[in-house]
């Protein structure tokens, strides 16, 4: 039974397992120091180059995994013990250069950076190399390549650069807290904090429910995780853990497409506020757009604001693909209906830490959204939704020009001609995660198949319809 897509996620979960195991019987401080070992029991590394530094770089995992640097607001950190074994990166001559003498490389580079040694074999000076990259599209031979890091390949908004000690470093005045970089880093040197203990926390100290009630939002992207169960067990599993019930975001995300689809001929230009990615690029990089994103919550907060509303004294755990959602949680405005937050990944280890068996669970049910609530979960599920929601409105459909931007390099370029006022259409919907949120660095796995099980999901909602699922919540 293959449950994650790396052996990088299959550490990270045996970290958190250990650690809400040690949490839940109240063992976790007198162990803490002993779960590198239990982890890594023997004296032969298998991971890195001493079973001594295996345990290091475990006992900074565990700090992550117990709620990391409490003074660094990002809920990306590095660690930088990990981070030793990546090339120095950028623009290097490789072994097919030939030694020309055309020295086209020489020609473009603006900064004088490339020289020649005397079988004419080019070098790049790395103090004068600014990267931008000319010389690579120049050379006949193709013997300039750029070595990125995978963790700055993989971050599109800029934010991820090296150290004095060739670390990689996070600059959080760009970090989105997208999580891109912690599911490419090879050696898992980058991670999300986790909040597993708070949520540990929450469910013990309800007293079965009993002090107050707990709520589990699960996102819709949920239904194409957990392959090797069916998602009426997993729901089983959640509500087994000891959380009260389990209410779909999707809910939340009908809601929100309402709405939406009000404010968007309202105002006549609206970006989507259902990312949290997305919305913290638009605040960081183009703040003369952030009038026009949409004034409404995230699903996720929506639905717990209803929840809260409706039952005095609650708490509420999302739990979804997104390790943005931890960052989200910060905000004044979110904190203040949603408790706490958990990936996939983390409900995966709580599970396995109580013992649960979800596979050998009855099927419980799950059904509060529509078709069109559930496919948020994927790219494109938005821009139908609020669609639908313009003719369940009875508005004008022909004034919807929408654009949905699959992953944060296409919100970057639809950002880029909104804020020069060249882009022909009036909605953007902002997924930062390729494929949406079916491609979030929480979750368990990253397939193809994703989209078709989400939309699976969607067709296997009784409400047909944005009105008819809405209609049921109460006043």
């Amino acid at each position: 039974m293959r449950k994650f897509d790396t052996k990088v996620q299959l550490l990270k979960y045996k970290v958190l397992k250990q650690v809400a195991n040690h949490s839940w019987d109240d063992t976790l401080l007198e162990s803490v120091t002993d779960i590198p070992k239990e982890i890594v029991p023997g004296k032969e590394a298998t991971m890195r180059c001493c079973v001594y530094k295996e345990r290091a770089i475990l006992s900074e995992r565990v700090k992550l995994a117990m709620g990391g640097d409490k003074n660094n607001p990002n809920v990306i950190e590095v660690i930088d013990i990990a981070c030793d074994e990546c090339p120095v990166g950028g623009y290097e001559v490789s072994g097919a250069c030939r030694g020309c003498i055309a020295h086209r490389c020489e020609e473009v580079c603006r900064f004088n950076a490339i020289t020649f040694d005397s079988r004419q074999k080019a070098h790049i000076d790395k103090s004068k190399c600014k990267e931008c990259g000319m010389c690579a599209k120049v050379c006949p031979y193709n013997a300039i390549l750029n070595n990125k890091r995978p963790c700055e390949n993989s971050c599109k908004v800029k934010a991820i650069s090296m150290n004095e000690n060739r670390a990689a470093k996070i600059d959080n005045d760009k970090c989105t807290a997208c999580g891109a970089c912690v599911y490419q880093c090879p050696f898992g040197a980058i991670t999300d904090k986790s909040l597993i203990l708070n949520v540990i926390d929450i469910l013990k100290k309800s007293m079965n429910n009993d002090k107050y009630k707990v709520y589990a939002v699960v996102a819709p992207s949920i239904s194409s995780q957990f392959s090797y169960a069916k998602l009426g067990q997993v729901i089983s599993g959640i509500k087994k853990l000891g959380f009260y019930t389990v209410v779909e975001a999707a809910l939340g995300a009908d809601m929100v497409a309402n709405e939406e689809a009000k404010e968007l001929y309202e105002k006549g230009f609206l970006t989507s506020s259902c990312c949290p990615a997305f919305v913290s690029h638009i605040e960081h990089s183009f703040p003369r757009l952030k009038q026009h994103i949409s004034h409404n919550l995230s699903p996720m907060a929506v639905i717990a604001k209803y929840i809260k509303d409706n039952e005095n004294g609650s708490k509420v755990v999302f739990i979804g693909p997104c390790t943005a959602k931890k960052q989200e949680l910060q905000k004044d405005e979110v904190k203040k209906y949603v408790d706490s937050v958990l990936t996939f990944e983390e409900l995966q280890a709580l599970i396995d830490s109580k013992d649960i068996d979800i596979t050998s669970l009855p099927e419980d049910v799950l059904d509060n959204a529509s078709y069109f609530g559930r496919i948020f979960a994927r790219s494109g599920g938005l821009t139908d939704a609020v669609r639908q929601a313009i003719r369940e409105n009875n508005l004008d459909e022909s004034k919807y020009n929408p654009i949905f931007c699959d992953g944060i390099e296409e919100c970057r370029i639809a950002l880029l001609k909104a804020d020069k006022n060249m882009l022909p259409y009036n909605f953007i919907e902002g997924m930062a995660c390729i494929g949406g949120c079916i491609g979030g660095a929480g979750c368990l796995t990253h397939g193809v198949k994703d989209k078709s099980e989400v939309d699976k999901y969607g067709m296997s909602a009784y409400e047909k319809t944005i009105s008819d699922a809405i209609s049921m919540i109460k006043p």
